[in-house]
């Protein structure tokens, strides 16, 4: 895999790669203000769970540059508005804030802890990568949905990186990647990272998920996170509940791949917000109008999938398995 890194940190700025312009353009911004990592966020210029923790971490540590620290809470307060379901984000901005607040310097304060937060995510994913290589076989079909790719992490993903390690011990395998309305981050994304290291796929609309595991054949479900709570709970991109339900149905196991900063033991399923996205997502594609005017629309970003759905998730400290309440507490150590 030979993908460039998705967040870096050039001459203290925010380099990050532009996911709006895949499969097309391999393309890059560079982010110099709490607004313009706020902006690219939001408008999913960088996206992922994990990278957009790591760029909100950036994003502090350019506000910490001030010296002033009502800057950096009032740019914490920016980048929390961005996207409110991914736990990431909040998970790495209270990071940086506790270095912040305990540090007479806190511009380098803020820039050690960001850069720590991007080092840390890299050997998190290779570790879930070695771990979630044991449950693939050879010759092994493996779908997915949306992207937790490399793309979706500052490198190797998670759902991804037991594909890429097992990839890399010489199994081979294939990804049927489901296409991911309405961003279709599985056909812009997913196929194209896939393609880039030479990893056997094949794109799917989400309908035919259905189709192919009773017709084709399916062996393994690998899915991200964008938050999983202290009862297996998993808060993923939107289609992964109906994928879940379509693997119980026909005997596939059915794993959430993430690392433990993912986990939020302290919210109930009644606390977290669904992000809401906007109706032109779906009413148009590139741009393109696809549906009538004035037509309403519903545009979760993610959906919930129950824990008795689940055959394990995957982290860095090893695989969860039920009973989910007390494994995660377990290897939480909470």
């Amino acid at each position: 895999m030979n993908l460039p890194r998705t967040v870096s940190w050039v001459d203290g700025k925010l380099v990050l790669v532009d996911q709006r312009r895949l499969p097309d353009e391999l393309a890059f911004i560079e982010c110099d203000s709490v607004e313009s990592v706020a902006d690219a966020i939001k408008s999913m210029a960088v996206r992922g769970a994990p990278a957009i923790g790591v760029a909100a971490a950036f994003g502090l540590a350019i506000a910490a540059k001030s010296g002033k620290i009502e800057e950096v809470r009032k740019a914490a307060d920016i980048l929390k508005s961005t996207r409110p379901t991914a736990i990431n984000l909040f998970w790495a901005i209270e990071r940086v804030m506790r270095a912040v607040e305990s540090s007479d310097d806190i511009a380098r304060a803020a820039e050690e802890e960001a850069i720590r937060i991007m080092e840390e995510d890299i050997e998190t994913n290779r570790r879930i990568g070695e771990i979630g290589s044991s449950l693939i076989e050879d010759g092994m079909r493996i779908m997915t949905i949306c992207n937790a790719g490399s793309l979706a992490t500052v490198y190797y993903g998670t759902a991804l990186a037991p594909v890429y390690v097992a990839w890399e011990k010489g199994k081979k395998l294939e990804v049927i990647a489901l296409e991911t309305r309405p961003v279709l981050q599985g056909a812009r994304i997913t196929a194209f990272e896939l393609i880039h290291a030479g990893i056997p796929v094949k794109l799917i609309v989400d309908g035919a998920a259905g189709y192919v595991m009773k017709n084709i054949g399916v062996d393994l479900v690998l899915v991200g996170a964008d938050r999983i709570l202290s009862d297996g709970t998993v808060y993923n991109k939107i289609g992964t509940y109906n994928l879940a339900v379509l693997a119980k149905r026909h005997k596939v196991p059915f794993y959430s791949v993430a690392p433990t900063s993912t986990f939020d033991l302290r919210s109930r399923r009644e606390d977290v917000r669904i992000e809401q996205r906007p109706a032109d997502e779906v009413t148009k594609i590139r741009g393109i109008k696809i549906a009538p005017e004035g037509v309403d629309v519903i545009n979760p970003a993610f959906d919930e999938t129950p824990p008795d759905l689940l055959t394990g998730i995957i982290t860095e400290k090893g695989i969860i398995r039920r009973p989910f309440r007390r494994s995660i507490k377990k290897i939480l150590g909470h």
